[in-house]
């Protein structure tokens, strides 16, 4: 019976981050692991509510207030149970998802602050591996059936768990020379350090996972071979073509760079991989263009290069500090402001200005971003950008990094063979049972919905997976949290 009036006991509480001056001279994690205490107490606000809304927020069904009173009455082992049995990383969920149960939360009604539900999933996580409570679980028997899981990022490895416990063969291709996708080399460490990937890829190992890495399908190894040796494929190749601006002058310039660019060597240095990034902000003026998660993840990664100084622009006004109920009412997603830890750490944030022109320093390298005020409107479902007369200015940039999203998967040889064609979001659209229009190829995550949270990529992975299960004949069947056409919680 969870304590009906923890929230009044006790307010929203989360660790204490690591000190900047401290933080932004390695690369280690932000937040440090809470201790019991903390936690324990901050479960207990939860009322396990007769509705849980939370539940609305999260594709994944995550068992949310089971596994918080079992966190407050320190019953770690059964909360680990509870939340493995709905999600098969929680580790990585609890530090990079945005957390829209906590927006759903009904805590957070009014303006209200919600459960810490992912501070609270994490440090079950934590605790689990600390306490030896995650541990292979191998197939009491094989099915005989063998699948091909094309990329290896959070959707891909969801679906090759599930199907590797189901019994059949799984082998994960991956073209980088690391398995883990987006997780590896495009977030950077100070959000997810690399060992929590290594110690789960571990687990999936001795399950029977393989993972052949340098492997670029379509090309090493043709669609042909890969349908003549599997009985099924998976596509989770996520949604890696970086949007662009080729018609804003000056963008062929010299230090003007997808953000991507910045962050796969930074990641790569860090980890040993290589010894420098051909794109450093080491005493640079580095404008940021974009107000996201990528954004954010360059920001942090500028300062720890040793920027001389960052700007941040984003195209819209600035938002809220909370929710406004009128445009987006509770337990919908709101529109807010985000302050990500790296904002914290430094730098200037420019809102509702748009970038007219690169400036050249005539020598065919960037100097400078002319900017100018704007507004944004939307007829007929388009975006139209009105300028402010005489609101023109520039900002020094010796770098520039574009964060302004993706534009779907990228074009690739497998798929032209495999006769799978990416609609107009540069998507791949799946029946209802999750295969493309190719018999025996399915498809899920960012691959399937485009650029999304790392939540609805787990979902999608084990709902693909039991897709595939009851296609090769599987007995049983496996959780199927979300289904193709599932969209977000939102107003």
């Amino acid at each position: 019976m969870p304590d009906p009036q923890g929230f009044l006991h006790h307010e929203r509480r989360l660790p204490e981050r690591r000190p900047v001056p401290v933080r932004i001279q390695d690369w280690r994690e932000v937040y440090p692991s809470a201790d019991d205490g903390l936690i324990r107490e901050q479960a207990s606000r939860c009322m396990d509510c007769g509705i849980p809304f939370c539940h609305q927020g999260c594709p994944l069904g995550n068992r949310i207030p089971d596994w918080n009173d079992l966190v407050r009455t320190g019953q770690w082992a059964s909360a680990a149970e509870s939340l493995h049995a709905t999600n098969n990383f929680p580790e990585f969920t609890g530090r990079l998802c945005p957390a829209p149960c906590e927006a759903s939360c009904v805590l957070s009604i009014a303006g209200g602050a919600s459960v810490t539900i992912k501070q609270v999933e994490v440090e079950i996580a934590n605790r689990a591996f600390d306490l030896g409570l995650v541990t292979p679980q191998p197939a009491g028997h094989a099915s005989g059936k063998r699948v091909a899981v094309v990329g290896s990022g959070p959707a891909g490895l969801a679906a090759a768990q599930q199907l590797a416990r189901a019994g059949h063969a799984v082998t994960v291709f991956e073209r980088d020379d690391q398995v883990g996708g987006l997780m590896r080399f495009g977030i950077p460490d100070f959000k997810l350090e690399k060992s929590h990937i290594d110690r789960r890829l571990a687990q999936l190992e001795a399950e029977g996972v393989v993972f052949e890495t340098g492997v670029n399908v379509g090309v090493d190894v043709t669609a042909d071979q890969l349908r003549a040796e599997f009985d099924a494929v998976l596509l989770a190749c996520g949604a890696l073509l970086s949007r662009d601006t080729p018609a804003t002058p000056g963008r062929g310039l010299r230090g003007v760079h997808l953000a991507m660019e910045h962050l796969v060597p930074a990641n790569r240095v860090a980890a040993g991989l290589q010894s420098q990034s051909p794109v450093d902000a080491a005493g640079k003026h580095v404008v940021i263009i974009g107000g996201g998660d990528t954004a954010a993840d360059s920001l942090g990664v500028a300062h720890r290069q040793g920027a001389a100084a960052v700007y941040q622009l984003d195209l819209y006004p600035e938002p809220p500090a909370i929710r406004d109920e009128a445009r987006d009412p509770w337990p919908t997603w709101p529109w807010i402001l985000r302050n990500y830890p790296a904002h914290e750490e430094g730098g200037d944030r420019d809102f509702a200005v748009g970038v007219q022109e690169f400036v050249h320093d005539g020598t065919g390298a960037v100097r400078a971003v002319r900017i100018a005020e704007v507004e944004v409107t939307k007829v007929d479902g388009h975006r139209r950008i009105h300028v402010k007369p005489g609101s023109e200015r520039e900002l020094p940039a010796d770098l520039v990094l574009l964060a302004i999203g993706f534009d779907g998967t990228e074009p690739q040889p497998v798929l032209d063979q495999l006769g799978v064609e990416r609609n107009g979001r540069g998507a791949i659209d799946a029946r209802p049972d999750w295969q493309t229009g190719t018999d025996g190829v399915f498809v899920a995550g960012d691959m399937h919905r485009g650029a999304s949270l790392i939540v609805w990529a787990i979902a999608e992975g084990r709902a693909a997976a039991a897709a595939i299960h009851s296609y090769l004949g599987g007995e049983g069947e496996l959780p199927t949290p979300v289904d193709p056409a599932a969209v977000p919680l939102a107003a």
